[in-house]
Order: C-alpha cells, then structure tokens, then sequence
C-alpha cells in the first residue's frame, strides 16, 4: 500500500509553522529541510519542503508562495482524551489565530484544526435522542469545546 502523506502549502513559512506544530504535539520532529536551487523557482537557499511527523503522522510543507491558502474544507481533528488537553491546544493553537465554533480553530498560519473531546462522540451519538440532540444544541452554542457542559445540557430533563 503507498504511503500517504498530507502536503500543506504555505507561502513562506513552512518551516516556522513545522517547528511550532513539532512543539506542540507529543513524539514530534523534523525530519528533513530542501532548499531551492539555481533553477527555483523560489530564491536559491530558501526553504522549499519540511517533512515532520506529528506524534507518529508524517506530514510535509511546502513553501510555494502566495497563489493558494487554507480553507476550512481541510482541517486535522485532535481527539483529546479530557477537559485538559482540549483546554492546552485550543489555547496553543488559537494564539495568534481565530477561534471559531463547534471546536473549530484556526492557528496564527491559517490552518483549520477541530479540537474534540473524545466524549463527543459519545454524547451525540447516544441512544436517546433526546440526550443526543440536547448536546448537539449546546455544542453548537460553543468556541471551544465543554465537555462538563455538554454532559450537563445532555443530563437535563
């Protein structure tokens, strides 16, 4: 089977956004830099691609200039095992950046991430559609992600 490896585009900061993301998640790191060359069609000696894993996902950006930007028709899901972390990368990854609904952030490079707690799934797809649908509304009422909040608009009778 062939490896597949997300390409994410940037202008010029591949390697700045590389080093934040490898500083951010655990089990993270460089894995090589490529400059341009005499042919470019960047500026010979600049960065061209960073390859990086996050926590195990190999992932590789690439400087190709201004033409193309992230939208949030691709976003990374971050299933966060409590309160805790979704607390620690909705913070991280939102400075700088804009904080948007149902657990949606954008970081200060643009990229889209979804900050989930691993409960949701849970609270929504619950069989009685009346908990499920009480926690749809109140997720969609929220930034970032309440799990405590959610449980309790979910308990409601």
């Amino acid at each position: 089977m062939p490896a597949i490896t997300p390409m994410l585009w940037f202008d010029d900061q591949a390697e700045e956004a590389a080093r934040f993301y490898t500083s951010v998640f655990p089990n993270s790191e460089i894995t090589s830099v490529s400059h341009y060359g005499e042919a470019g069609p960047g500026r010979a000696g600049t960065v061209l691609t960073v390859s990086f894993t996050l926590d195990g996902q190999p992932l590789t950006a690439l400087n190709g200039g201004p033409q193309f930007r992230f939208t949030e028709a691709v976003s990374f899901v971050i299933d966060c095992a409590d309160q805790k972390e979704v607390d620690f990368y909705w913070d991280t990854l939102s400075e700088g950046g804009e904080e948007s609904q149902c657990g949606w952030v954008k970081d200060r490079f643009g990229l889209w991430w979804q900050v989930v707690p691993n409960e949701l799934p849970r609270l929504l797809g619950d069989p009685d559609p009346g908990r499920s649908q009480r926690a749809m509304k109140a997720m969609l009422g929220m930034k970032k992600l309440d799990v405590s909040a959610m449980r309790a608009a979910a308990d409601v009778v």
